[in-house]
């Protein structure tokens, strides 16, 4: 595997986060890469947040131009959380988290027909029927051989204070999948909620899901959890019900992982931090200088059923560092663009989700 690394969107005065983003190539021949890029002095998740693109000709990047804003005059506080997709009938599409004011938020799906120069109407692409605060990850969105959009997302239920207004969320989230069969014009919630098995132990619930299609046509889910493990549910029915959540064959963090399957050869990659965070991992290792969540190494791996990946390689394993919310762009046959979260307390960085680096992967 030959890493080439190609760019650092790194924090500065006034831009103290850059992080979350996804990949789209567009009709020219250059790759339109968008990312949460953070405004004002604050890095926190629900600090303000904007929805910027660069633009990568093979060579270079152009300068970032912002793509969508929180807007003006409404409780909205945040964009984040993009995806990025080619629909059927030819737009490019710009998919994002907006969270409002309070503790609330929703999935927006935009078109584009030029490009990323203009942007339509939102539409909502999760809808919430319950009140809460749902999330979905970058690089979420995915086209099934049926012609249907899909894309997970985390609930979690809010509690209301003293106030009658909802003050915090519980960090245990249950999981749900939205399609749309009209090309993203409507969409729908498709299954019940899904949550870990009673008996689990568990602070994280079923975080952060991803989504993918098998070649038989059975859907495979996968979800960050606090037990050492990805889990993970099959549906053999296109998304309506799901089988019990258990755990996979990915050992991780509490982070998330991220499986793409590539256009060219058909193979799927998975990226992920492959060694859970326990309160032994640091007796033999140097506890790093800022919060990382365990998240190093950063690791590759290779599949041709989507199930049974090989031995996975390491993409970078700085022990200052944490590496998450991976993002990938095919540019060819066993070719990448791979961007992560890359925040090093060696690089003076406050935390792992502060910056972002692209590399080019050759595998």
């Amino acid at each position: 595997m030959k890493i080439t690394p190609l760019l650092d969107l790194a924090p500065q005065p006034g831009n103290p986060r850059n992080s979350e983003g996804a990949f789209l190539p567009l009709r020219d021949g250059r790759t339109a890469f968008l990312y949460s890029r953070y405004a004002g002095s604050s890095a926190d998740d629900h600090a303000y947040a904007e929805i910027a693109v660069i633009f990568w000709d093979g060579r270079t990047f152009t300068e970032p131009r912002i793509l969508v804003r929180p807007e003006p005059g409404t409780d909205e506080t945040n964009c984040m959380s993009v995806s990025a997709a080619r629909m059927h009938n030819g737009d490019a599409a710009v998919f994002y988290l907006v969270k409002h004011r309070g503790i609330s938020s929703e999935y927006i799906l935009r078109r584009s027909p030029d490009e990323f120069e203009t942007l339509g109407d939102p539409v909502r692409a999760v809808p919430p029927y319950y009140p809460g605060y749902y999330v979905v990850n970058n690089d979420r969105v995915v086209s099934l051989s049926d012609g249907h959009w899909m894309t997970a997302a985390a609930f979690h239920p809010s509690a209301m204070g003293y106030h009658g207004q909802p003050d915090h969320v519980d960090s245990r989230s249950k999981a749900a999948f939205y399609a749309s069969s009209d090309d993203g014009a409507t969409w729908e919630q498709l299954s019940d909620f899904i949550a870990l098995p009673g008996g689990a132990h568990s602070r994280s619930g079923l975080q952060e899901p991803g989504v993918i299609e098998l070649p038989n046509g059975v859907l495979y889910a996968y979800f960050r959890t606090d037990l050492g493990r990805q889990y993970e549910s099959f549906s053999h029915d296109s998304g309506r019900t799901w089988t019990a959540p258990q755990p996979s064959g990915f050992t991780a963090a509490c982070s998330p992982l991220l499986i793409k399957r590539s256009p060219y050869d058909g193979k799927y990659y998975a990226v992920w931090n492959p060694i859970p965070e326990t309160p032994f991992r640091w007796h033999w290792t140097k506890t790093p200088s800022i919060w990382t969540g365990g998240r190093t190494p950063l690791v590759i791996a290779s599949s041709d059923d989507g199930l049974h990946f090989g031995a996975p390689e390491i993409v970078e394993d700085d022990p200052e560092a944490g590496f998450c919310y991976p993002a990938i762009g095919f540019t060819g046959p066993g070719e990448m663009l791979l961007s992560y979260c890359a925040g090093s307390g060696s690089l003076g960085d406050e935390a792992c989700l502060v910056r972002t680096r692209i590399v080019k992967i050759a595998l």
